[in-house]
């Protein structure tokens, strides 16, 4: 589904990203973690075609496309939904109608009819039941005046619904309780399917301890250094990233 070659890019004139090679199968799931300043969320918002984010050198291949030259909504109606770290705000839009056109889009794209606006609210109303949130926030504008863990709540709506075939979640358990990181792991894993892919960017592991990954990738100063199994996750738990990558570091030289 998604191959990356030799990556590089950068951020207002600073290199971030410096050779990520990665390779992502349909079904599967991808975690990414590494300390601040990484590049994790960079990653994340190069393979999402973001503005203010260069890709200097690489490719980036999705299902046989490259996506460089490509512009943010190809890429959004192509399949690839992006949870961003900090979601914004958007005063005097009403969230209903903005995943309803978001979801027209998609449908016109792959040249299915549009649901009537019964089909839509059927739909929409069963979603923030399974997703946990609160009917009342559903109903206002995206995101106004919602907590990190509403916005985030609101984030997996719009992914449940979207339905992409390839989901970039960046630091999605970023501010959440237990009870909202359970929900939201809940509904990821309900999620999984053969024909979707997860990336999943995080600091820490206690949302891979109920979402387990196919595939852990530790990155550091914008380079992989480190890939494994969700074992991997534990390791860092134990550790931390220095007593994990100085000892590889050592190995290498």
């Amino acid at each position: 589904m998604l191959e990356i070659e030799q990556l590089h890019a950068s951020v207002e004139g600073t290199k971030i990203l410096k050779g990520i090679d990665l390779r992502v199968n349909a079904g599967e799931v991808h975690a990414i973690m590494g300390p601040n300043g990484s590049g994790k969320s960079t990653l994340a918002n190069v393979i999402a075609g973001r503005p203010g984010y260069e890709v200097t050198g690489g490719k980036i291949n999705y299902e046989g496309q490259d996506l460089v030259d490509t512009t943010p909504d190809d890429r959004a109606l192509s399949g690839i939904f992006l949870a961003m770290q900090y979601p914004v705000e958007l005063p005097g839009v009403r969230n209903r109608q903005f995943i309803k056109a978001a979801l027209d889009a998609l449908r016109n794209r792959r040249g299915q009819e549009e649901l009537t606006a019964r089909e839509f609210d059927t739909l929409y109303r069963a979603k923030v039941v399974d997703i946990g949130m609160d009917p009342d926030l559903s109903r206002r504008n995206v995101n106004e005046g919602f907590s990190g863990g509403e916005k985030k709540r609101n984030e997996m709506l719009q992914l449940a619904i979207l339905e992409p075939k390839l989901a970039l979640l960046d630091e999605t358990d970023s501010g959440l309780d237990i009870d909202a990181l359970r929900t939201i792991a809940t509904g990821i894993n309900g999620m999984r399917s053969s024909d979707r892919a997860f990336i999943l960017v995080t600091h820490y592991q206690r949302i891979l301890s109920y979402i387990n990954p196919d595939y852990v990738h530790v990155l550091v100063d914008g380079q992989i250094v480190r890939q494994g199994g969700s074992e991997l996750s534990e390791e860092l738990e134990a550790k931390g990233y220095k007593g994990l990558i100085e000892p590889a570091n050592r190995g290498n030289s």
